[in-house]
């Protein structure tokens, strides 16, 4: 390297997610084309959510997914809907429940790989 180079920087470390809040937050904060996203727990009931009626969620997010089990006749681990308006994705994993809401013609693969994360971080 010569003098007048310099390395690039690591990227900045965070502190692990350990509250549905913390991970609603940190998914507004990596993916700017999400509307909003809600944490579900086993039941169904929200956790944390973007916005000021977390409870918006809730009802939703249980009818979208039924509706996927019962087309799949099992229970769906991801769900994707996309319409002229925006894209809807669900993701299951372990007890929690990710569902968030973004622009059209999202990357579908990294939405999905992102609900997951945090999930599996919250654990």
């Amino acid at each position: 390297m010569t003098p007048t180079e310099t390395e690039p920087e690591a990227p900045e470390e965070r502190e692990p997610l350990t509250d549905p809040q913390q991970a609603v937050d940190y998914l507004r904060e990596i993916s700017p084309e999400m509307r909003g996203c809600a944490i579900l727990d086993p039941n169904g009931h929200v956790l944390a959510a973007t916005g000021e009626d977390g409870d918006s969620w809730t009802d939703p997010a249980r009818e979208l997914l039924a509706a996927a089990d019962a087309a799949s006749g099992e229970r769906a681990a991801r769900v994707h809907v996309a319409t002229g308006d925006g894209e809807v994705f669900a993701v299951r994993q372990g007890k929690l429940t990710a569902v968030a809401v973004a622009e059209r013609f999202v990357l579908s693969s990294l939405m999905a790989f992102d609900l997951r994360a945090v999930l599996r971080e919250l654990g």
